[in-house]
């Protein structure tokens, strides 16, 4: 079983929750479990995508109440770790697909690239080292490139 870790803003305008909501869809139809931090926005969208497609979606959560978990989160694990949770959730995804992102996001990419995780990103953070262009994160312009390098570097 390939764990991906889906990850970004908890709340997002329309066309980011589509973007993370097809992510999802790709995600299940590729027989993987989708791993996220549990809350709304980007999360929310890309379990109610791969929910569409029967997909298995784990949400590890800030809080010590599975309550705070979206709809479409079937195992909902709360941590009550707050912020530091992203480090769970880094650690539990084979790789990490970011849609957009603020600092926590920026963490949990980090938190990946360290643990020597493949960071995919659409639309998210740059990492910029000494004046020059980090490519730690694979940069792609939609879901269907994201999931295929995602593959790309797991099944090398």
């Amino acid at each position: 079983m390939i764990y991906i870790g889906v990850i970004g803003d908890g709340v997002c305008d329309d066309k980011t929750y589509q973007v993370a909501y097809e992510v999802g869809q790709l995600v299940a139809e590729r027989g993987a479990t989708l791993i996220c931090g549990g809350l709304g926005g980007v999360m929310e969208g890309a379990c109610k995508g791969a929910k569409s497609k029967g997909g298995l979606t784990v949400g590890i959560l800030p809080s010590e109440d599975r309550e705070w978990a979206n709809p479409f989160v079937d195992v909902a694990i709360p941590t009550g770790l707050g912020e530091a949770r992203n480090t769970l959730v880094a650690r539990c995804a084979d790789a990490v697909i970011a849609v957009g992102g603020q600092f926590g996001t920026l963490s949990e990419i980090a938190l990946a690239l360290k643990m020597k995780k493949p960071v995919v990103g659409i639309d998210t953070w740059e990492l910029v080292r000494q004046n020059r262009k980090d490519g730690s994160i694979k940069s792609v312009t939609n879901p269907q490139a994201a999931l295929a390098a995602v593959y790309q570097v797991l099944e090398a």
